[in-house]
């Protein structure tokens, strides 16, 4: 059983440092003679000269990029009420001695206050889909989105996955700009990284890296995915926000940081973020496909301690796998017989190497069709065959 995903990222104080300019007056006078080994230096006039438009040799790539997709790219503001209850004359009834008269039962109200939230987001349809993280837009009483040119619209929550920390709002308009969409198994390390978003609620702010890792696991989150790591600056209000590649194609959505760490940031894959954000779209939710077993990869150092524990009935005898550390009862892979020791080494003739590798392929099966596992028990070699449910609600077993 896998965590679920809820890293959200905390707001914190901005400091903005201004540098004064400084300026010295020279004498006026020049030397006659010059040195053969001065460098030379354009004159002022000609710098005067230089004309204010840029030039080829002011752009890059990221130039490109961000005129690319500036314009669909938004600033998302949300807001939700807090109903708590606060004592009536807290001075008062603060008193020990009243305490003591009215015991515990001291009147109270009702207090509502407001909580302001920040996150970008990104228009994925002509129409007015926009796509972002669940955490942004979770809870709010009223969501509004903001685009690069001034536009402001009300935007509503079509749906949100807090698993994946996926989410889809819609506002009123038509001919949109849109994203282009990147395909993401093409991602490598080391290729460039660009995000654009609005953190801190500076809008419009572009960072530029690289992508540092592929099918990175958070522990995180409940359930492992796929996660895009670069060194593209990601701040809190970049949540949602888009991860470019050199083209101004969208790779990842921007979702994560961890707290006390630079120089790393996690973004969804956009085949993953796409595939869910449909499923809001066309369904309001999204099902995920459910064995009921919780896996660890196994390592030659956890095969030596079962193998070595003196009360254990089970011998390892694969060198990798994934080992099924527990079987939900009454869940799919209980009732074909999938038991607590078993290594699952292959899923429909594929290896599996890992517990990360065993949920992809889990997901990516669906619901619908049935999988061929093979296991080693205790040495033998074992086929089952396992069709997986939906994913029960509310546990968030992702196996």
């Amino acid at each position: 059983m896998m965590k679920k995903f809820a890293a959200y990222l905390m707001l914190i104080p901005l400091s903005v440092g201004v540098l004064s300019s400084c300026s010295r007056e020279s004498s006026g006078e020049t030397s006659s003679t010059v040195s053969p080994t001065s460098p030379t230096v354009a004159s002022p006039l000609a710098q005067a000269n230089r004309p204010m438009e840029p030039i080829p040799e002011d752009n890059n790539f990221v130039v490109g990029v961000v005129e690319k997709v500036q314009s669909a790219v938004v600033q998302i503001n949300t807001q939700r009420t807090v109903k708590t209850e606060a004592p009536q004359l807290p001075g008062t009834f603060d008193d020990p001695l009243l305490r003591r008269f009215f015991g515990e039962a001291v009147p109270t109200q009702p207090l509502e206050r407001v909580v302001r939230g920040l996150g970008s987001g990104f228009v994925i349809n002509p129409n007015g889909q926009i796509m972002t993280n669940a955490h942004v837009v979770s809870d709010a009483d009223k969501v509004t989105v903001t685009f690069s040119d001034g536009r402001t619209f009300e935007g509503k929550v079509l749906g949100r996955d807090n698993v994946s920390d996926v989410a889809v709002v819609q506002i009123q308009g038509n001919n949109l700009p849109t994203v282009e969409i990147a395909n993401s198994d093409a991602i490598k390390p080391g290729q460039w990284a660009v995000a654009i978003g609005n953190p801190l609620g500076l809008q419009q702010t572009v960072t530029v890296g690289v992508i540092s890792a592929i099918e990175r696991s958070l522990n995180l989150s409940t359930r492992p995915s796929n996660y895009v790591q670069t060194d593209a600056a990601i701040n809190p209000g970049n949540s949602g926000g888009p991860l470019l590649n050199a083209r101004g194609q969208v790779v990842g959505v921007n979702t994560a940081i961890i707290q006390g760490a630079q120089g790393l940031g996690f973004a969804i894959p956009i085949d993953t973020a796409q595939r869910i954000a449909q499923q809001l779209v066309t369904e309001g939710k999204v099902v995920y496909p459910y064995l009921g077993v919780q896996t660890l990869t196994l390592t030659p150092e956890v095969k030596q301690r079962i193998n070595n524990y003196p009360n254990s009935n089970t011998r390892i005898t694969a060198d990798q796998g994934t080992l099924v550390v527990r079987v939900v009862p009454g869940s799919p892979a209980a009732r074909v017989g999938i038991r607590a020791g078993d290594v699952i080494v292959q899923i429909n003739n594929q290896p599996v190497n890992d517990a990360e590798q065993l949920q992809q392929v889990v997901e990516k099966n669906g619901l619908n069709n049935d999988l061929r596992i093979q296991v080693v028990r205790n040495g033998q070699n074992l086929e089952l065959t396992v069709r997986p449910e939906p994913l029960p609600s509310p546990t968030n077993n992702p196996s």
